[in-house]
Parts: structure tokens; sequence; C-alpha cells
């Protein structure tokens, strides 16, 4: 698997400009597959599941589903960077 960078936030705070940056800095950026993370959504905790077929042709992710996983990709020895955008209360 080719994962580098997971954005560890939560939609709206800042993944969409994080998104772009990790782009344009040649990271290609995870966006959802639906029916994968449905599975993974029903799965039981501690399921194995295919990481390397969903993220085979990415270096990053950012957002929701792939911000909620960081741990379990950590957990079967993947080495990443993690990065969480902080914007202030007037934002919202």
């Amino acid at each position: 698997m080719a994962l580098k960078v997971i954005g560890a936030g939560f939609g709206r705070t800042g993944t969409w400009s994080t998104f772009a940056a990790l782009n344009r800095l040649g990271f290609p950026c995870y966006h959802s597959h639906l029916d994968f993370w449905r599975k993974v959504a029903n799965s039981k905790p501690g399921t194995p599941q295919d990481w390397d077929r969903v993220f085979a042709n990415y270096t990053a992710t950012v957002d929701n589903p792939g911000c909620c996983v960081w741990r379990e990709l950590l957990a079967i020895g993947l080495s990443f960077a993690g990065v969480v955008a902080v914007l202030g209360g007037l934002w919202w």
C-alpha cells in the first residue's frame, strides 16, 4: 500500500483545503468508495479489511471515512504522516 499521509480530522475542519494541497504537492488523495465503506461499517470490530485494494492508487486520504480508520492502518504496520488542520471558531 502506498498510503503515506492521512488527514485525521473530520469534515469541515479544513479537509478540502488539505485535499487540494496534497493533490497539488503530488500526493493523489483518496475520496470515498461507498460500497467498500458500507462493508467496513457493517463488519464486526477487528475484521480484516482489504485496505490495499481501496487505497491502491493513492498516497493520501483526508476527511471521512479515511480519517476514521487511521488506528486500523497503524495496527497493520502502515507507516504514515498524520495531518490535522485546525480552524478558529470565527470560521463557523
